[in-house]
């Protein structure tokens, strides 16, 4: 598994690493199901998420499975931060928040994902 807490300004984020997998999407579900086990681990509202797309193309074979357990974690989520997620890929980010009322703020910039998710 890849990803990983990490520690920024005192708060504990999640760093959900779905990165460079192409388009590798047994490896994209391999990784999702790790994450959510320890999402949904966590108390409710609790959860500061950083989830990294970056170098991985999100198929439509993935959108429901994606959308799946965005539903499923959701009350466990404070907040979420998206690297990677640009063109097509933010129409698809956009249409799971929308089915899923899971707000996803985007990101270019890892530090600055990291400084909002910081930020109450």
């Amino acid at each position: 598994m890849k990803s990983r807490w990490i520690e920024y300004n005192g708060q504990k984020i999640l760093y959900q690493d779905f990165s460079n997998n192409f388009f590798n999407e047994q490896v994209v579900k391999k990784e999702l199901e790790e994450v959510q086990a320890i999402v949904l681990s966590q108390p409710v509202g609790s959860v500061l998420v950083l989830s990294n797309f970056t170098n991985t193309e999100i198929s439509s074979n993935l959108m429901p499975i994606l959308n799946e357990s965005s539903k499923l974690t959701k009350p466990h989520v404070k907040k979420t931060a998206v690297l990677g997620v640009t063109g097509i890929k933010r129409t698809l980010g956009d249409l799971l928040s929308k089915i899923t009322g899971q707000p996803l703020m985007y990101f270019t910039i890892e530090g600055e994902a990291k400084e909002w998710l910081s930020k109450e």
